[in-house]
């Protein structure tokens, strides 16, 4: 048995972009206890939660000569012959000269740094480097499901318990308790009670050893510790990413006004939930309006222009409140509407107004009104495997164990003596900056168009009977959809989880194939012509290479992360960028005008985030057992009504040709 036993679940394995949601894995099966004996801890696992991390194997750099030939196949349907034939010469100049040189310099300082990966630096600069706001070009939303009691989905009463069982989650991580993410391909093996009590006295530097003896699959955690008490600082030229651990007080944004107040104690445990759930009413109770240069909105800008304005925070004397913020264990923000659609929640979660929103912060947890609630997070500290998890336990903590019912009663403590109101001192030039940012930001996202598709004559389990990929179904549709509309195939992204190794963020899926290319252009161009026998081999066809493109990513087996750290490693040593780079066609293929990325858990109900690029579209996507959902956005240079109508088609004429009629 080798480690490619475990590419044939992979297809689960499958999240976002990476410049959006990353992909993780859903739906991972765990088998421990949670009676509630503790209120201080989800629970306690039998293996320490990072056991497995000194044994992950590491990030494999790809062979050049494979990653040209990945990504000369992914080329081909975006390129006329002429166009191709001088991509392929410049891409065999390339592995044939400077590329080879560089790969080798990129396989010596992988060797010298055996403690990460060969991706994890880089992927950090181009986060860090980006000098764009963070709101839309980079921060994801995902919202909760309903708490299924509907009377405890009450903004006060559902910002206590998740506030708690996310204070829970933190104790959890912190003391080692919480359950290492594992990727179980036989959970009757692995995941038992009987196996975790061999495991956890197998040494830390094999554990991975012992686990891939029953086919389960440790990933990496290294991201977790950015979850609580951090932030993202503005910088000149690169930002930085602080966290205190030390730190015990929640912040809590309302009407753009900040308040602290501690949820640990000096003992290091948590405070009484009904004396949380009394300070968050007496927040709720405040009716300060919103101030006339709301803070929040500095978040918002050019991260140079931010960087400049925290300066101007700090030397007018700031320095103390800002702390409060940057080091708060995470940002609770209360809206004061009710969600209406689920558009509007997505408005609401993925931008806000600007003001009640500190989009540095690792997350944020916003409630609104009617106790809809969602997570808001930036992208740079890590990937969605952390973001995810955190989602998933808090929403099966406050929903099978909440602190706080809808007849608890908060405790008669003083909290106007507990929270503290933060107040900043501004100057004319931070004014100024406030007001820009808001005018900025106002005018960006009244560009931002959100709509929704739901297609609900299939899902998972009728594409699984015809022995296709699901998610390779979805994105054929994508590519016919995209082809009915605007006549042509572009630059497709979707992201793959390298989570199985030691510092692993992410590798690309390129599901623009010539194969895809060939389908959709039999069904769109030529619906005619060929049989339903015909289109149904082209459509298996697809699934099998999606579903192999998927493997090899999942492995690290990609070209993108490849060829991004050789042309990292150029620019860090200070050579000419090779020609191979300045292709037109290169920057093509990172064009991405098609931005996708599926999500699947209980404690979701929704997920989005903007375009990566001005005329494309941003595609979060689900497919259930019964059904198939859209999220999309786009701006101005695109039509996502008239999009989702072709989506529907699409998917109508597959389900036609699998259906054979």
């Amino acid at each position: 048995m080798t480690m490619a036993v475990l590419v044939s679940s992979f297809s689960r394995f499958r999240r976002a972009s990476a410049a959006r949601l990353p992909f993780v894995p859903a739906g991972l099966r765990r088998s421990y206890s949670q009676d509630g004996s503790d209120p201080q801890f989800l629970h306690r696992s039998l293996v320490p939660t990072m056991h497995y991390q000194k044994s992950l194997p590491r990030l494999p750099i790809p062979k050049l000569e494979d990653s040209i030939g990945r990504y000369l196949n992914a080329q081909k349907p975006l390129l006329d012959d002429d166009q191709f034939r001088k991509t392929e010469q410049l891409a065999v100049n390339f592995k044939n000269g400077i590329g080879r040189e560089l790969h080798e310099q990129l396989v010596v300082q992988d060797k010298q740094n055996k403690h990460t990966s060969y991706i994890s630096g880089p992927w950090f600069d181009m986060y860090l480097k980006a000098r764009e706001s963070v709101v839309l070009n980079y921060n994801p939303f995902m919202a909760f499901s309903p708490d299924p009691k509907a009377e405890f989905n009450d903004q006060l009463i559902r910002a206590t318990n998740m506030t708690v069982s996310a204070l829970r989650f933190l104790k959890t991580l912190r003391a080692g308790f919480l359950e290492p993410e594992v990727f179980h391909l036989n959970p009757s093996r692995s995941d038992t009670q009987a196996f975790k009590r061999f495991i956890r006295f197998v040494p830390s530097s094999l554990s991975w050893f012992g686990a891939y003896m029953v086919n389960a699959y440790p990933l990496d955690m290294s991201q977790y510790f950015r979850l609580f008490n951090s932030t993202r600082l503005p910088k000149r030229n690169r930002d930085e990413l602080f966290t205190d651990e030390k730190e015990r007080h929640l912040l809590v944004l309302r009407n753009g006004n900040f308040y602290t107040f501690d949820v640990i104690d000096k003992d290091g445990n948590i405070v009484e939930p009904l004396e949380i759930q009394a300070h968050l009413k007496y927040i709720l109770s405040d009716i300060s309006s919103v101030p006339t240069f709301p803070l929040a909105c500095l978040t918002t800008e050019n991260r140079d222009t931010w960087a400049s304005l925290r300066q101007e925070l700090l030397d007018n004397g700031n320095e103390q409140a800002l702390r409060k913020v940057d080091s708060a264990i995470f940002c609770l923000c209360f809206d004061d509407s009710p969600i209406e659609d689920l558009i509007q929640l997505s408005h609401t979660m993925l931008h806000g107004n600007g003001i009640n929103r500190w989009y540095d912060k690792s997350f944020n947890l916003i409630l609104t009104k009617d106790g809809t609630a969602a997570v808001h997070f930036e992208h740079s500290w890590g990937d969605g495997v952390a973001m995810l998890r955190f989602q998933n336990e808090v929403f099966k903590d406050t929903t099978q164990l909440p602190a706080v019912t809808p007849k608890s009663q908060p405790a008669a403590v003083d909290s106007s003596m507990a929270v503290q109101k933060l107040t900043f001192k501004l100057n004319d030039t931070l004014k100024e900056g406030i007001s820009k940012a808001k005018q900025t930001f106002d005018a960006t996202v009244k560009t931002l168009t959100l709509e929704m598709l739901q297609f609900k004559r299939g899902g998972k389990e009728f594409l699984k009977k015809q022995n296709l990929s699901p998610d390779a179904i979805v994105q054929l549709a994508f590519q016919m959809a995209f082809l009915q509309q605007y006549g042509q195939t572009v630059a497709t992204y979707e992201s793959c989880s390298t989570a199985a190794f030691r510092h692993g963020r992410t590798e690309t899926i390129r599901p623009a194939s010539v194969y895809t290319k060939a389908c959709s252009e039999a069904f769109v161009k030529e619906p005619f012509k060929h049989s339903a026998a015909e289109l149904r081999q082209m459509i298996a066809e697809c699934s099998k290479y999606h579903s192999q493109l998927t493997k090899d990513a999942a492995m690290g087996k990609g070209f993108d992360r490849h060829l991004f750290g050789l042309r990292h490693l150029a620019e860090s040593i200070g050579i000419p960028l090779p020609e191979f780079y300045q292709d037109h066609a290169y920057a093509q293929i990172n064009h991405n005008i098609l931005s996708t990325s599926t999500l699947s858990s209980p404690a979701v109900t929704i997920g989005g985030f903007a375009p990566v690029v001005p005329d494309g579209f941003g595609v979060g996507y689900g497919v259930r057992d019964d059904w198939i959902g859209c999220n999309v956005s786009t701006y101005p240079a695109r039509n996502v009504h008239e999009f989702l109508q072709c989506v529907h088609k699409s998917l109508d004429d597959i389900f036609n040709v699998l259906e054979g009629k």
